[in-house]
């Protein structure tokens, strides 16, 4: 790799990932700059830079209790320009407002010491010393919410068995989403409150699902992570089967929806069995799973938003929208459709799609029925580009839009493409404008390029707001779709409309 390699390890400094991820993306957009990170220095962390090549010297020494700054930039002048900015946002970052802020708990007993009201614990640190402080909020007597990923699967189970007998929820590890009581946890939008509780081991599934109910009128009671891996085989719902617990005993609660990619059969098994415990109804929604036998008090949704549309009593979610009126004969007569996804949720559930339709899929997350990306007898590539393959060294594209950049362009200048999907998430952590860099993105497509079809998860009430965003995509000429799978089902319609 070409380029000036800078690393400045700040002994004793720590910084939760989203904080950094932040900052990484501000500095990368100077110019002349070629790559970023600021991560603890922990093993795996400086492999990940290693690999990205902002890894110096310097920074080979840093322990897991370091940060370490690591720029890339073409010439000496540039990358001391992005290490001094980046300081300046650490420094910024650790400066105090006020007296009340003058001491702050260095573990976790001892936040709940000066907070003893408080019964949750949000957990963002390093996925070495996640356990560790996870185990501490059990200890305390709290329930935890690990947005934290990189948990070795082991650790998982015995900390998730740990909660169970405690009695306290383990929501994660890789937990991004979570609503309780009203208050929305890492990657969460601002809804209604209301009578739907959501159990979901993904993240973006259970976006689409609240902000789609909340669209249309509907609230949300509780929304309760599990964790990507909780309905694995090893781990046996454990999250799952005691969120559907907490759930089914709530006043508050009258219809229960989870989601989440195909479970184990036998965690499957165990999950319809506890359901068909209960007299609420429930939508089940495993997104690109064989079919199953359900219980009475159930409903199989194919898609999330068939999800939303059961929780809300089979009451439509945007209908007067019509595919086949909205579709448009790609200019440039391409026949293959791109996918370019942020959620690996929304990716699977736009595979879905088209498998059912008979098409030829290939992803970075083949559902069953799809091929493995690359292999040239598909004809549609769908990428999910918050997979860690796409993420390692850099931010989430939900942070980082221009993760996507790359892609798109490729996709944009490939004659054979007639359409592209992407999405769009709004909320908490997420981009403060995803649809300007999208449009901005775009400014290179020619008038005989791809249709280009989005969808915009979120509300009104995010900042920036649906309406906002969505009008921004159209006056670019995007066709923006109500929901992620009225995307896909739009981009197929595109392919089957008539040219001129």
């Amino acid at each position: 790799m070409s380029g000036v390699v800078v690393n400045i390890v700040r002994h004793g400094f720590y910084l939760d990932s989203v904080a950094l991820m932040r900052y990484s993306r501000e500095i990368s957009v100077m110019e002349g700059v070629e790559e970023v990170a600021l991560m603890m220095g922990t093993p795996s962390n400086r492999e990940i830079m290693a690999e990205a090549g902002v890894l110096a010297p310097d920074g080979e020494t840093a322990t897991a209790w370091d940060l370490v700054i690591g720029v890339r930039a073409k010439d000496r002048k540039t990358a001391d320009e992005a290490v001094a900015q980046a300081e300046g946002l650490l420094d910024q970052s650790g400066s105090t407002r006020g007296v009340d802020q003058a001491w702050r708990p260095r573990t976790i007993r001892a936040a709940a010491r000066s907070v003893p009201e408080a019964n949750l614990a949000l957990i963002s640190v390093s996925g070495d010393f996640a356990p560790a402080e996870a185990r501490q909020a059990l200890n305390s007597g709290l329930h935890a919410m690990v947005f934290s990923d990189n948990v070795p699967l082991e650790q998982e189970v015995r900390l998730k068995l740990e909660a169970e007998r405690s009695g306290r929820l383990l929501m994660g590890p890789d937990c991004g989403t979570a609503i309780i009581n009203g208050v929305p946890l890492g990657f969460a939008n601002r809804v209604e409150k209301g009578d739907v509780g959501i159990v979901g081991a993904s993240g973006t599934g259970m976006q689409e699902i609240f902000c789609l109910i909340s669209r249309e009128g509907g609230g949300i009671s509780q929304a309760i992570g599990a964790g990507g891996r909780d309905l694995k085989e090893e781990v046996g719902g454990i999250t799952t089967l005691m969120a559907i617990d907490v759930l089914d005993a709530d006043p508050d609660t009258r219809h229960i929806v989870l989601v989440s990619k195909p479970p184990a059969p036998s965690v499957a098994a165990r999950v319809l069995d506890r359901i068909r415990e209960s007299s609420k109804p429930f939508t089940v929604c495993f997104l690109g799973a064989s079919p199953m036998v359900l219980p009475k008090n159930a409903h199989l949704a194919p898609t999330l938003k068939a999800a939303a549309e059961s929780a809300l009593g089979d009451r439509s979610v945007d209908a007067g929208f019509d595919a086949g009126q909205t579709a448009i004969f790609p200019p440039n007569g391409g026949k293959s459709v791109v996918g370019l996804f942020s959620g690996g949720t929304l990716c699977v559930e736009a595979q879905y799609v088209f498998c059912d339709a008979g098409q030829q899929v290939c992803s970075n997350v083949a559902i069953p029925g799809a091929g493995n990306l690359g292999q040239k007898q598909f004809i549609h590539r769908f990428i999910d580009l918050g997979d860690d393959e796409h993420t390692r060294g850099r931010p989430h594209p939900m942070i980082d839009p221009a993760v996507r950049d790359d892609a798109l362009r490729e996709a944009l200048e490939d004659p054979d493409v007639g359409v592209v999907i992407v999405d769009l998430i709004l909320g908490f952590g997420a981009h403060h404008d995803p649809a300007g860099h999208f449009v901005e993105s775009l400014s290179q497509r020619g008038a005989d390029g791809p249709v280009v079809i989005a969808s915009v998860t979120g509300t009104d009430a995010d900042a920036p707001s649906r309406s906002s965003q969505v009008s921004r995509l159209t006056e670019a000429g995007v066709l923006v779709a109500p929901s992620s799978a009225d995307a896909a089902y739009l981009a197929l319609a595109c392919l089957e409309s008539k040219g001129g």
